[in-house]
């Protein structure tokens, strides 16, 4: 499974782990992902989304409904 995010397509970023004698070693930063299981009224059933926090908070705002509607028509089976 990749750390990537359902709705904002997050994914980890890389770069290099500074020491203090300026040694560098490659390093990675993960998204913040949280497992969230929504129901879908229209549906009547619960839907199991891979979020970021930011995420999360987006699907608050607009409603899961609208984000779901989204991903369809992007061609995301959920």
């Amino acid at each position: 499974m990749s750390r990537r995010c359902d709705v904002t397509g997050a994914k980890p970023s890389f770069g290099n782990a500074v020491s203090h004698s300026h040694r560098r070693t490659r390093r990675r930063w993960n998204p913040n992902l949280q497992n969230h299981r929504y129901w879908l009224p229209s549906q009547r059933r619960w839907v199991s989304l891979t979020l970021t926090t930011k995420a999360l908070k987006t699907v608050d705002r607009k409603g899961i409904e609208k984000v779901v509607a989204e991903l369809r028509a992007q061609g995301v089976k959920l």
